[in-house]
């Protein structure tokens, strides 16, 4: 098996964790940490998006990495229609599902985003894993 390269990314309230991995062995993780101040002058979460990935390209740029590095993206999947837990590759109807956030306004929700965008940029797939919208209740646990 040839080696691979992910960007992981998971967007959180404050922070955005950012991870590298080489197949399943993880090679570097940081997180990028945001102010009060500087989420102030957004009013929605997905006003957040530009800024945020703005900052996962300056710190990749500092650590030596080009987005044409990796073999894939994945970002934390949001808050999306309810779905079994797993893997999935992002597609327009999740990026919309995304943007508008009409289930909730999560932070989460801009991990498909990004990884979408970035992924686009260079030709690889994108992903989300496990997203926030995980549902497998038995229709007996909604009583």
């Amino acid at each position: 098996m040839s080696n691979r390269l992910i960007l992981a990314i998971n967007p959180g309230s404050t922070s955005t964790k950012v991870a590298i991995y080489e197949n399943e062995n993880p090679v570097f993780q940081e997180t990028i940490h945001h102010s009060a101040e500087d989420l102030a002058g957004f009013h929605k979460i997905v006003d957040e998006y530009d800024y945020r990935k703005e900052a996962i390209l300056n710190m990749l740029e500092k650590e030596g990495y080009q987005l044409k590095d990796f073999d894939a993206i994945v970002g934390r999947g949001g808050v999306l229609q309810p779905i079994t837990s797993g893997t999935y590759l992002v597609n327009q109807e999740m990026v919309k599902d995304a943007y508008e956030s009409k289930r909730a306004e999560h932070a989460s929700n801009l991990g498909a985003l990004i990884a979408d965008e970035l992924a686009k940029k260079i030709g690889v797939p994108a992903f989300v894993v496990d997203p926030v919208s995980v549902d497998e209740f038995e229709d007996i646990a909604r009583i």
